[in-house]
């Protein structure tokens, strides 16, 4: 990708990259790009155990290129270049080399890891068989200091970029233990799982602070520590700042963790009675009904719904979307409504 800002247009999820490495990387090397934070160690290290794998990794923004090739040593009358140990251990068995921060890589570096990358091959050492390759970093559109890789190194591995997916992360997410109100509120809004990287050094949205963030409101809760103040100094310190003031407000004004949206469609009295938490809820089943999400509700839950809310909260539901009401059978509320706001 030297001199060249191209994109590429095919990506795969975390879930897919996975299968792909414990299938082909004992053959082929693999490089996953993706934006900062989104769980691509993780997987490397998860998919090496789910294996029985060992996983040995290098930090390639802290190694220099005797860090790869090994230092001589003198043998009888010839030098004799020996690897470190973390590269080619003692014991031949094989295991899961993982380069992290590759692209971010001096170009000496990146030039020391070409034999590795394409022979599996140290100077005159070979890598156990059955060793697997990967390396991972971030994108030149990220602004996560990396540098341009040759048409050399690229040319030596397998690059899959990687997206985020939301339902995916929700299953790690119930696994991993993350808090419900953070799992809630991703389900509800799945666009604050991952946001664009920001054009300044500021806190934003990824997989990997929410994650964070859940840890940091169990080590304050185990405390004692959890009030409104921490919590939204902990979120506005990992978060993009729209997503830590909607959590925040949801979870001091809500009596509970955000539920799913058709839950409160069929069961209004589930909805906040916080003002800030009402309508961002509001919000979100006006973008469900608008995506086509509610079609399948019978009309008389759709119609039960509407009538249970505030003529205000009515009439921001309907506003530019009167059609798409009617279409999933709110014809009799909005007469409703329309005769009261009339006779008023």
């Amino acid at each position: 990708m030297k001199g060249s800002n191209a994109a590429f247009n095919e990506v795969v999820t975390l879930k897919q990259a996975k299968k792909l490495i414990q299938c082909m990387a004992h053959e082929q090397s693999f490089l996953l790009l993706s934006a900062p934070g989104i769980g691509k160690s993780e997987m490397v290290y998860e998919a090496a155990q789910e294996v029985g794998l060992p996983c040995r990794s290098l930090l390639g923004t802290q190694i220099a290129p005797e860090d790869v090739s090994g230092v001589p040593r003198i043998v009888g009358e010839r030098s004799v270049f020996c690897p470190p140990r973390i590269l080619l251990p003692e014991r031949p068995e094989p295991f899961c080399l993982f380069l992290d921060e590759l692209p971010a890589c001096a170009p000496d570096v990146q030039k020391a890891f070409y034999s590795l990358l394409l022979e599996r091959r140290l100077g005159e050492h070979s890598l156990p068989k059955g060793t697997w390759v990967v390396s991972a970093g971030n994108r030149l559109q990220d602004r996560a200091l990396v540098r341009a890789m040759s048409s050399a190194l690229v040319n030596r591995v397998t690059i899959l970029q990687i997206r985020h997916d939301v339902d995916e992360w929700l299953v790690w997410a119930q696994r991993s233990g993350i808090r419900r109100e953070i799992r809630s509120f991703i389900a509800t809004v799945p666009d604050a799982l991952m946001r664009p990287v920001p054009a300044d050094p500021v806190p934003f949205s990824t997989p990997r602070s929410w994650a964070h963030l859940s840890r940091a409101f169990e080590l304050a809760e185990k405390g004692g520590l959890l009030d409104h103040a921490t919590r939204r100094a902990l979120a506005f310190g990992r978060l993009s700042p729209e997503d830590a003031a909607v959590f925040c407000a949801l979870a001091e004004e809500s009596s509970g963790p955000v539920q799913p949206l058709e839950k409160y469609i069929r069961e209004p009295d589930l909805l906040p009675t916080g003002s800030s938490a009402r309508w961002f809820i509001l919000d979100c089943i006006r973008q469900h009904v608008r995506d086509g999400k509610a079609d399948a509700l019978p009309p008389r839950l759709i119609n039960r719904f509407m009538r249970s809310l505030s003529h205000e909260h009515q009439l921001i539901l309907l506003t530019g979307m009167v059609e798409k009401w009617g279409e999933i059978g709110a014809e009799s509320a909005m007469f409703d409504l329309l005769k009261k706001v009339s006779a008023g």
